[in-house]
């Protein structure tokens, strides 16, 4: 995505919202939890309840990092799902030691 075509999203939207992925497996409400991928139908829902609303979506990748091959599969299935108008942003933080 281009910054005029981010700028456009803004104007057409009037807003500014980014909306974070910070899944979180043991807050992901009991219903979704019956799912193959529960990380992935919580954020397919999140996805398509706000969509028409924001801007820009940002996956924590330590969410997804912290469940292994599983969560890496849950990520890339997300990203797949994210209208391609719509700006995303890796949420990664270097890990001091």
């Amino acid at each position: 995505m281009t910054k005029a075509e981010l700028v456009n999203q803004i104007k057409a939207k009037k807003s500014f919202l980014c909306v974070g992925l910070d899944t979180d497996v043991t807050k992901i409400p009991s219903h979704l939890l019956q799912y193959d991928d529960p990380v992935y139908e919580f954020n397919k829902a999140v996805i398509e309840a706000t969509s028409d609303l924001c801007v820009a979506y940002k996956p924590n990748i330590a969410f997804y990092e912290s469940l292994g091959p599983k969560g890496w599969a849950s990520l890339e299935k997300t990203m797949k799902i994210i209208p391609e108008n719509i700006f995303t942003i890796a949420d990664a933080k270097e890990r001091h030691r």
